[in-house]
């Protein structure tokens, strides 16, 4: 049997190490996860709710159109159903996009170093070209960006904030961008992390200018939703036509839609989870100064710290019950926001390994 080239040479993405993992490898009595960028508060509850109530339907398929969540989130964001596409997880969507617009091996996706792991992974997987420009400052460089796109450039990646970096573009920097790229070429704007900005959302109006723009956003972060698998993306309605064509036609579990409605109508649970992240940024960044090591100023619910044997200290963190990330940029662990808690007893484990 033959398969793909693109498919033999692919590495597949590899998430956080398990707690459960980290269990069996070492039956350690007490594990903290700071590794996959989750909300540490848990579960609201009203989602909680919601949920067990919900269990009682799951020999139903879920609504395949997802009819309810598509307007709570047109209400949410002020924007029509017919422009919302649901995914299992914002990666669901990045992938869907990637097979409607990347036909050829000589199409061209364009995406940053140091952007996330799954734009890569895409695009090799469709047997495409990567053009990949340097970051600057470990951000994007979206005049690097906007010089890489040829006749061939089909699509290009933007996270803000980015994973793994935390780094922050502002909106007048992506709107000159937009205003640059030709139409031709599907811009996707990435924002898995944006509702920890608790900024005034911009973004969606751009849309009403911008026919290839489509935004990315998540449940699994601020509405601690991770494992239920819940994301989606809004764009012109002939883009979400397109995407929802080749979507699985169930990909959003019946749970998944009923708890992402219910995270969306509450606000003081959000409100709590900016709240805590913004004083664990606060923690965490002032408790590395006191360690005196370099990290990158993260807008996101994460720190990127420099060490000097990042694998090292990385095994050794694990040995004490911590789980963080190796990324891609040398030397550096990436630190997910914990609770005030947590966060302390991982900078006692680090001080402690260094």
């Amino acid at each position: 049997m033959s398969v793909c080239p693109a498919i033999k040479s692919l590495k597949p993405y590899q998430g956080g190490k398990p707690v459960s993992e980290l269990y069996r490898e070492l039956e350690l009595e007490h594990i903290v996860k700071l590794a996959s960028n989750e909300n540490p508060l848990g579960v609201g509850p009203r989602v909680q709710k919601a949920v067990q109530q919900a269990i009682t339907e799951i020999n139903r398929y879920p609504d395949g159109n997802g009819f309810e969540l598509k307007q709570a989130i047109g209400e949410h964001l002020n924007v029509d159903i017919s422009c919302v596409t649901l995914g299992n997880g914002s990666n669901d969507i990045l992938e869907l996009v990637a097979r409607a617009y990347v036909c050829h091996v000589d199409d061209e996706v364009v995406f940053s170093e140091y952007a996330f792991v799954v734009y890569p992974l895409v695009t090799q997987a469709l047997g495409a070209k990567a053009v990949v420009t340097k970051s600057k400052n470990f951000g994007y460089d979206l005049d690097a960006m906007f010089a890489a796109i040829s006749d061939k450039t089909k699509l290009v990646f933007i996270a803000n904030p980015n994973n793994p970096t935390g780094t922050l573009l502002s909106n007048k920097a992506i709107f000159q961008f937009l205003k640059q790229v030709q139409k031709s070429v599907v811009v996707v704007l990435d924002q898995a992390y944006f509702e920890y900005l608790d900024v005034e959302d911009r973004a969606i109006e751009w849309l009403k200018e911008f026919d290839n723009l489509i935004i990315t956003r998540t449940f699994s972060k601020a509405y601690a939703l991770a494992g239920l698998r819940v994301g989606y993306s809004v764009s012109s309605a002939k883009i979400a036509d397109y995407l929802n064509r080749i979507r699985q036609p169930f990909n959003v579990n019946h749970i998944a839609q009923i708890a992402a409605i219910s995270a969306l109508a509450d606000d003081s649970f959000l409100t709590r989870s900016i709240l805590a992240n913004k004083n664990g940024l606060i923690q965490l960044s002032k408790g590395l100064d006191e360690l005196q090591l370099s990290y990158i100023k993260s807008f996101a619910n994460f720190i990127a710290l420099k060490v000097d044997d990042a694998a090292d200290i990385y095994q050794k963190l694990l040995t004490k019950g911590f789980i963080v990330r190796p990324v891609e940029m040398e030397n550096y662990l990436r630190v997910s926001i914990g609770t005030l808690k947590e966060n302390n007893d991982f900078l006692e484990a680090l001080k402690s390994v260094l």
